[in-house]
């Protein structure tokens, strides 16, 4: 994939260390009321999921998928499936199939991951503190699969100003053209009336 020209601002400031930003804080009560839920009857029903063992994920997930959602690790920025996906969809958990996040909220943040200003619905994530780099951030993963998708930070655009970098690794993009053939089209709605719709984000707010 040809690499667009990598533009630098305040939320490419935080591309270091997999988007780390000093100034981020643990605060999950913030981050769920700032996270307005979105969801039908279809995808919230889910709790037949079970996740299957590590040697079943380790067969189905490729080693990149494998590495990050199980393992906690980072992919590359820019050299990702999604960092620059335009198309209208809804994103998945590439271990679950749970619904985490919409087109309609994503952003260019300029840090060559996939950026987003809420999940489809805060109970389909969980946060906690990260420490690993030696500062604080917020770990964000999924809620059935447990699966690490990335981290949120607080200098993100309106409306909730945050920036969940997630990675593409974590996630399977499935096309609104697709969500009702997939089991996901009590979501169909969100993009026939542009819900939720983020303005632009990243080096050129």
């Amino acid at each position: 994939m040809a690499r667009r020209t990598r533009r630098v601002g305040r939320w490419a400031a935080a591309a270091l260390l997999g988007g780390a930003s000093l100034g981020c804080r643990s605060d999950a009560g913030a981050l769920e009321e700032r996270a307005r839920p979105v969801r039908g009857e279809e995808t919230a029903n889910m709790s037949g999921f079970t996740k299957p063992s590590d040697e079943a994920l380790q067969e189905r997930l490729t080693p990149e998928q494998y590495r990050v959602t199980q393992l906690a690790g980072t992919e590359p920025p820019f050299e990702n499936a999604y960092w620059d996906q335009h198309a209208p969809g809804v994103y998945v958990d590439v271990v679950s199939g749970e619904p985490l996040f919409s087109s309609l909220d994503k952003f260019d943040s300029g840090t060559g991951w996939p950026s987003f200003t809420r999940p489809l619905d805060p109970s389909h994530v969980t946060t906690r503190e990260d420490r690993a780099l030696f500062f604080e951030r917020t770990e964000v993963r999924s809620r059935l699969a447990g699966s690490h998708l990335g981290h949120v930070f607080h200098d993100g655009p309106p409306p909730t100003g945050l920036r969940y970098c997630i990675n593409s690794a974590a996630l399977r993009f499935v096309p609104a053209a697709r969500l009702a053939a997939e089991g996901y089209g009590d979501l169909l709605p969100l993009f026939e009336k542009g819900e939720h719709a983020s303005p632009p984000g990243g080096a050129s707010p």
